[in-house]
């Protein structure tokens, strides 16, 4: 299969995205390192009249003047520098901290498939890291390229009015200097590229490690991790050194072309004064003019890595900021306002790989406040339909209506407004259990609060903590039982007050005497909502209005309890045998 062709940013865009809109900053920032450069080039010109002028006339009134503009230029200097510095750099991490907002902003709308294919780690890591580079277009990095080519553009005016001869003499190794730095930009790009590539992953696996500490430790594989990230952490380290070596051979490439103009400047100079084409004072004011040439020049070799780094982080920006978002506003148009929560599938199919279907051709009637119970053997299909339900995925084939409208032109933002779930995967956030049974509604009252804690049994277990609901319950709940962890997750979406409600295995993880008060409370809560439960424990969902038993992805039963018993069938055969264990 051919290798996608990676994306590059070209100046154009940087240009027209990033430099145009902050060109009040840039172009203040570029009269002040003009101020500063060309305060810069007193002192040479002031040596050359000091030596030539000043010393033989013995001119103790212009000695004085002439350390007056000196010391002028050198205060002006030094203001401009910090002023600079303090408008760009500033300008910059601001643009970083808009660029993040972005990047994050894009990467929470993409479908839930990109993040099934993607690791979390990776994703911080193109956050973070890949857009830092940028404070190099925006900050003293750019600023000092353009200072030190207007520094040396004028420098080589002022050798040249110096003399022509020397000038030209020293413009050969410039020019193959420059050339030599354009070539191994170019080959320094992709190692910079690959750096973020290498990062993000190194970055995803430390997360992973970290979230599965205890899985780790319970399978004594410590030695097998740290094996792992020592591996990928020596390619860092290759990568980066692949960078240090090409940034490295230009420095010392710049170097050694223009120390050796100099040493021929030092030649050619030492033998035009001896000769009487050339004054002391002249070739001191040469070899500084060509000291403020030639520094920005071989500053260039690290501006431009720089630049290149810039670059390089704003290509893999923007390949993820180029993914189609999962709400494609051109094709999900209707709004919707107050639903009654009818939902039908018709003839629905879904593949996460091609040619692998997991639901197929499925078809049934949800309609307004029933509750559709899907059962089946791990891996038949449960979930996926659920997913389908809720959005997160979108069929490859057939419909999903809900009042009439077909789902995929429905806008997500009014449909999961409506919406509520229970995952099996009862994830919390950081924080306390009041800020996650907040989550779906911030600034719900105390009392709707306190109604969905009553409701989900949740101070059965609060009551005994000593911070109540402000108890802080760490990474992802760890510090709850998974019990304790599921009925803060069921609080949550009674908070949110759904019209479309989905329960999967929202009581797996909760003990005989939980499972009671939860179903209680899931019951209250399922009134007049369109609720789907996908649940193993058969008996908890003995009053469904309509139990669909799927396998393979196929609907093979559908009907009440009783009737199903009744076949003799499918539900049958899973029922009995649960009831046997």
């Amino acid at each position: 299969m051919a290798k996608k062709a990676e994306r590059k940013v070209t100046m154009g865009q940087v240009f027209k995205t990033i430099i145009w809109p902050r060109r009040k900053h840039l172009f203040l920032g570029l009269f002040l390192i003009i101020i500063s450069r060309l305060a810069s080039l007193v002192l040479p010109g002031a040596s050359k009249y000091l030596i030539d002028d000043v010393i033989p006339s013995n001119d103790l009134n212009m000695l004085k003047w002439l350390i007056i503009a000196v010391v002028t230029a050198i205060v002006i200097q030094s203001v401009t520098s910090y002023a600079l510095t303090q408008i760009l750099s500033v300008e910059a991490q601001n643009l970083i901290a808009k660029l993040r907002s972005q990047v994050q902003s894009h990467i929470i709308k993409l479908p839930i498939r990109f993040f099934d294919n993607t690791k979390t780690g990776e994703l911080v890591s193109r956050i973070m890291s890949d857009v830092e580079g940028v404070r190099n277009l925006v900050g003293t990095g750019f600023a000092q390229m353009v200072g030190g080519i207007l520094t040396a553009i004028i420098s080589l005016v002022l050798l040249f009015s110096i003399s022509p001869k020397m000038t030209l003499f020293v413009l050969l190794p410039v020019v193959v200097f420059g050339l030599v730095s354009l070539k191994a930009f170019g080959k320094i790009r992709p190692i910079f590229r690959e750096r973020g590539k290498i990062n993000a992953q190194v970055t995803g696996r430390l997360t992973e490690t970290l979230g599965g500490i205890r899985v780790i430790k319970g399978f004594n594989a410590e030695e097998q991790e740290i094996k792992t990230f020592a591996k990928g952490v020596d390619e860092l380290f290759q990568n980066v050194k692949a960078s240090l070596t090409a940034t490295s051979f230009v420095t010392s490439a710049g170097a050694l072309l223009l120390g050796l103009a100099s040493a021929g400047i030092m030649g050619l100079g030492g033998y035009m004064i001896m000769q009487d084409q050339l004054t002391f004072g002249d070739f001191l004011a040469f070899t500084l003019y060509l000291g403020f040439m030639i520094a920005p020049i071989v500053q260039m070799s690290n501006i431009g890595s720089q630049l290149t780094e810039a670059f390089a982080g704003l290509d893999r920006t923007e390949e993820i900021m180029n993914t189609p978002l999962e709400a494609d506003d051109n094709l999900r148009t209707v709004a919707l306002d107050k639903i009654k929560g009818n939902m039908v599938f018709n003839k629905v199919s879904f593949a996460y790989e091609e040619g692998k279907e997991v639901v197929k051709e499925i078809s049934f009637d949800a309609p307004s406040g029933s509750v559709t119970a899907l059962v089946g053997t791990s891996g038949s299909g449960k979930t996926t339909i659920a997913g389908l339900a809720a959005t997160f995925l979108t069929p490859d084939s057939g419909t999903i209506t809900l009042d009439g409208n077909d789902l995929a032109a429905v806008t997500l933002d009014s449909f999961r407004s409506k919406l509520g779930v229970v995952l099996q995967d009862d994830f919390l956030f950081e924080g306390t259990i009041r800020e996650n049974i907040l989550f779906p509604r911030p600034d719900a009252s105390e009392e709707q609060l306190q109604q969905a804690v009553h409701a989900a049994h949740v101070q059965e277990f609060t009551d005994r903590f000593e911070d109540g609901l402000d108890t802080l319950i760490g990474e992802r709940g760890v510090k709850l039982s998974g019990g304790q962890r599921q009925r803060i997750a069921i609080a949550r979406a009674v908070l949110a007050d759904p019209r479309i409600l989905i329960l999967d295995e929202a009581t797996s993880n909760l003990d005989t005497e939980s499972e009671t008060l939860i179903q209680a409370s899931l019951k209250e809560l399922m009134k007049g909502r369109t609720t789907f439960v996908i649940a193993h424990r058969l008996s908890t969902i003995r009053q469904a209005d309509q139990i669909l038993v799927i396998e393979q992805g196929n609907i093979v039963e559908r009907g009440k309890h009783d009737e199903l018993i009744a076949l003799e069938g499918r539900y049958y055969q899973l029922y009995t045998y649960q009831s046997r264990i």
